[in-house]
């Protein structure tokens, strides 16, 4: 068998390798029952089954509160993106937003479309490198909900922080860092996260909810869009993404199997430390990102000079390290390290930046 490569892409990302072992046993014939989880009905019991228990584990994962809906929806976080106001924002009200990166920026122009949008804060003052802290935030009177990104995928930057807006629901893109550390559930409205990162793989958006935001959707929202609808039906208004459904579950297993978030938050400080420790003490490598506002699970990094990056990209993927290239939109590099990528990956990446260094430095 080939040797697996460490992988730091930003999404679809690495999975763990005990639930791809797991995923490839069960493929032709799951649980002995002659057919595999993707050609099994959604409303069967032994699909219904796997739902629920996926669903208990996540909401056991994140000790997500009784009076919380969680729903298995499709098209990716992006969609939330004209979802949320669809469901939440009035058609005469205004909803706050706050910009601290490519992600939020996509969200606020979706919104946009569909009702007054404040933009509450902004990191573009400090070219996106700092967040805002909230005593400068420009706060509506009467938000419908404020919504924030907690961790820009692609420019590296995270809230260390929960904003606090009162009685106004709270909003979080969560997609590239849930799971990753310990959240309360409870200080949030609603929250959102596409499943391609530290969930499963692409297809599934995961919404947490809590219920009394449901039934306030638009008359002309679409039915496939609308909260209540999914809630009602326990996320198979129509045929749900199976499996990808499936292998999220066998993600949460494995979570609880590792120690659940805790073990994860504990390991997730130990890489980033590392990580963040090299770049820092480094000569070629640097971050521009505020201490207090970097990122755990996407780190990007520059080499001090640009000619190296090509030549540093060919070196890693020669040593199994993928995926270091930065977003389009920032270049450089990134490496995401998700809860499915090991602290021996992180070794390996340090490694090799220290042993590049030293040849180019």
């Amino acid at each position: 068998m080939s040797k697996r490569a460490f992988n730091f892409c930003a999404g679809p990302a690495a999975l763990p390798e005990a639930v791809l072992q797991r995923a490839q046993a069960e493929l032709l014939d799951w649980q002995g029952k002659g057919l595999s989880v993707m050609e099994m009905s959604h409303r069967s019991d032994e699909y219904m089954g796997i739902a629920a228990r996926a669903e208990q584990d996540l909401r056991d994962l994140l000790a997500i509160p009784s009076n919380y809906k969680v729903l298995f929806l499709q098209g990716g976080a992006s969609q939330q993106f004209a979802e949320i106001p669809l469901n939440l924002l009035p058609e005469d009200g205004v909803a706050d937003y706050v910009d601290t990166g490519i992600w939020s920026k996509k969200a606020i122009e979706e919104a946009r479309r569909f009702g007054a949008i404040n933009v509450a804060a902004s990191a573009k003052g400090y070219d996106y490198f700092a967040i805002p802290g909230q005593n400068d935030w420009q706060l509506s009177k009467d938000a419908a909900y404020l919504h924030y990104t907690p961790n820009e995928t692609i420019g590296g930057l995270e809230f260390d922080w929960i904003p606090e807006v009162g009685e106004v629901p709270l909003v979080a893109d969560m997609s590239s860092d849930i799971l990753s550390r310990a959240i309360d559930v409870s200080k949030f409205g609603l929250i959102y996260a596409g499943a391609q990162k530290n969930i499963g793989p692409s297809g599934l958006v995961v919404v947490i909810v809590r219920e009394d935001l449901l039934g306030r959707a638009r008359s002309a929202c679409p039915t496939m869009l609308n909260y209540q609808v999914a809630a009602d039906n326990g996320s198979m208004y129509n045929t749900p993404a199976t499996f990808s459904w499936y292998l999220s579950g066998l993600v949460f297993e494995w979570l609880k199997e590792q120690g659940g978030v805790a073990a994860m938050e504990q390991r997730n400080r130990a890489k980033k430390e590392l990580l963040y420790g090299a770049i820092d003490a480094s000569a070629l490598y640097s971050n521009p990102i505020a201490t207090n506002a970097r990122s755990w699970m996407n780190v990007p990094f520059r080499l001090a000079d640009e000619r190296l990056d090509q030549p540093f990209l060919v070196g890693a993927e020669a040593r199994g390290l993928l995926n270091l290239k930065g977003h389009r939109s920032v270049g450089g590099m990134r490496a995401s390290i998700y809860n499915a990528v090991g602290l021996d990956a992180v070794q390996a990446l340090v490694a090799y930046m220290a042993e590049f260094e030293k040849e180019h430095g």
